[in-house]
């Protein structure tokens, strides 16, 4: 019998364990925050993010301001191939490492907007796995395409192995809807196509009218005209690859010149009736207004050369900062002509060996995903590509970082960018020249500790505004102190508000406080104690007042002092020993005992690349 309920999915030892969150609140290090010194254009952005701190807190933390605002989440995790990094060692067991991303993903999926797009960057080792945990939080039909990036070619590999592996996958996933933008690949033009657009038309000469008659189509006038005097020259492709630099170059400048001719179409009446009235090795051009097409109703001249018709580069092609790029659709392989590495390495001005995406990656996820304006997240930051290229692309952005590189590589590149130093990756083309900032965040400390005999305590180092931001967090109410009630320290809607204090209110002074209330507002009221009266006594007495005790009203809420949430072996059921081996489920309780030292303070970083 078929069960209307059952649904096909991944399962893995420890998919059943949710760890409880608990929203941290950020607390920014103005010392390490960064800004123009001066406002470069009216549309400098300011209020980007770069945060400290284990990610999967960090989401959480971000979860109640960003639900649904993020345009575009691209995200580059450890690939768990079992080899050691220099900045993390990302050899985690099979399911660790699939409940360490499903965590993550759920909360990425809550803050993805309707017409947002989720990116995931991974190899072969569990691109497959991921896929269908993708499948279960998106949903199938928001699938869009598994993505082949070539990363590297296989010259220099040597024969390597059975096949030597020179691409990743990019998941792509939408959250409900595309966004509505044609985006097409920009190549440089590469020698096969060069060989065809090699004649540039550098003087038309002077044109003398031939014949003019109707056109039997629209009644139009043609007139078709001879020309002498003119030139044409042939740019010279020998020795290619020596001279391929200067080559390009002699492209660009002729750019708007260049051609190809083609042989007329048989089954074109019109064509064959010009023809018919041109000898060779001679330019026309004909002057007349199509009836249809893209240039119908718009006089159009037509140029023709040996009897053939001209087709200009410059009509399937562009020239940007120098160089002449080919458009066309994107397809699922991105190669090395669609996507340069050159140079990569010096990106930025920081060292991340193996690890670093290109900025012109980069460039093509964000320009597929998003406007100027709209929010970029990284919460595997790395060297920091995400952020400098979304910042150069005028993109508010996002990044998320625990490792130490946050401080020795992100906050470095970051700041050359702001300054308008950074001359690499997308700089020229998008032509930066600096400007806009951020905020440095990390995340606060656990709200809950436990005292010296075991008793759960506010932690001491929140002062009034954090305990007061925590517990609005905690809530479900936006912090927002106001100015003029000294009662209001956040909101949930125009009419419901929250006040926090650590005093021991009385009958006396909650009576008070209804009363500047008044009975058109409600105000949740958490303090650490009230006394004289029951909370059943007080609803009743109070209808505007909702009491709570701290921190009784949220001991329950998390897991409390957790900070590190990238090595949770503890957390994952231990396979007992008279358990049957699933040979699906790669953890067992061998596996468990072996977790090196090295995994155990590993945390989840990203641009990584195996």
């Amino acid at each position: 019998m078929s069960n209307s309920k059952q649904k096909l999915e991944l399962t893995w030892i420890g998919k059943e364990k949710r760890p409880k969150l608990e929203p941290r609140i950020l607390l920014e290090d103005p010392g390490k925050s960064y800004h123009a010194k001066r406002r470069v254009t009216d549309g400098d952005i300011f209020d980007n993010r770069l945060i400290f701190g284990d990610n999967l807190l960090a989401l959480k933390a971000l979860e109640q301001e960003f639900h649904g605002r993020i345009k575009c989440i691209y995200i580059d995790p450890p690939f768990n191939t079992g080899q050691a990094f220099e900045h993390y060692d990302d050899g985690l067991e099979h399911s660790l490492w699939l409940s360490l991303m499903r965590d993550r993903l759920v909360i990425l999926h809550r803050l993805l907007s309707d017409e947002g797009l989720f990116w995931i960057q991974l190899d072969d080792n569990e691109v497959h796995y991921c896929k269908v945990i993708l499948d279960e939080i998106f949903g199938r039909q928001n699938f869009i395409s598994h993505i082949t990036y070539e990363r590297s070619g296989a010259a220099g590999l040597g024969l390597g192995g059975f096949i030597v592996s020179t691409g990743e996958s990019i998941l792509l996933y939408k959250k409900n809807k595309l966004p509505q933008r044609r985006v097409l690949s920009h190549e440089l033009l590469d020698g096969k196509t060069m060989k065809r657009y090699n004649k540039a038309l550098v003087n038309a000469g002077e044109r003398t009218l031939v014949r003019e008659f109707e056109s039997k189509s629209n009644g139009e006038l043609v007139k078709v005209f001879k020309h002498t005097g003119f030139e044409i020259k042939t740019i010279s492709l020998a020795k290619f690859e020596e001279r391929e630099e200067q080559i390009r170059s002699e492209f660009a400048d002729n750019f708007d010149a260049l051609f190809r001719t083609n042989q007329i179409q048989k089954e074109n009446q019109f064509q064959r009736d010009l023809v018919s009235l041109m000898d060779k090795s001679h330019l026309y051009t004909v002057d007349y207004t199509p009836s249809r097409g893209k240039h119908e109703g718009k006089l159009t001249t037509l140029y023709y050369f040996n009897a053939e018709l001209f087709a200009w580069l410059k009509d399937t092609a562009e020239l940007s900062d120098g160089q002449i790029t080919k458009s066309s659709s994107i397809t699922n392989v991105w190669t090395h002509s669609e996507i340069p590495k050159a140079d990569i390495a010096s990106e930025g001005g920081v060292d991340f060996p193996r690890s670093k995406k290109p900025e012109q990656l980069l460039r093509r996820i964000i320009d597929m995903s998003t406007e100027p304006g709209d929010w970029v997240l990284d919460s595997f930051a790395g060297s920091g590509t995400t952020g400098a290229t979304a910042h150069k692309m005028g993109r508010r952005w996002i990044m998320v970082e625990l490792g130490e590189h946050c401080h020795t590589h992100v906050l470095p590149r970051m700041r050359n960018v702001i300054d308008g130093v950074d001359s690499r990756g997308v700089s020229s083309v998008m032509g930066w020249k600096g400007g806009g900032g951020f905020r440095y965040s990390r995340l606060a400390p656990s709200l809950i500790i436990n005292d010296r005999w075991g008793n759960p305590v506010i932690n001491p180092e929140y002062n009034a505004a954090q305990l007061a931001e925590a517990l609005s967090k905690l809530e479900g109410f936006t912090y927002a102190p106001s100015e003029l009630y000294w009662w209001q320290h956040g909101h949930s809607s125009e009419r419901d508000f929250i006040y926090v204090t650590t005093q021991n209110l009385s009958a006396e002074q909650l009576q008070a406080l209804s009363d500047e209330v008044g009975s058109d507002k409600s105000l949740l009221v958490c303090c650490a104690a009230f006394h004289g009266i029951t909370a059943a006594q007080a609803s009743a007495r109070w209808p505007n007042l909702t009491l709570k005790k701290i921190p009784k009203m949220v001991l329950a809420r998390c897991e409390w002092g957790h900070d590190d949430y990238s090595l949770n072996v503890a957390n994952l059921p231990m396979a007992q020993e008279d358990e049957p081996a699933v040979a699906s489920s790669p953890v067992t309780r061998k596996t468990k005992k072996t977790a090196s030292a090295n995994e155990a303070q590993s945390g989840l970083f990203g641009e990584n690349e195996a």
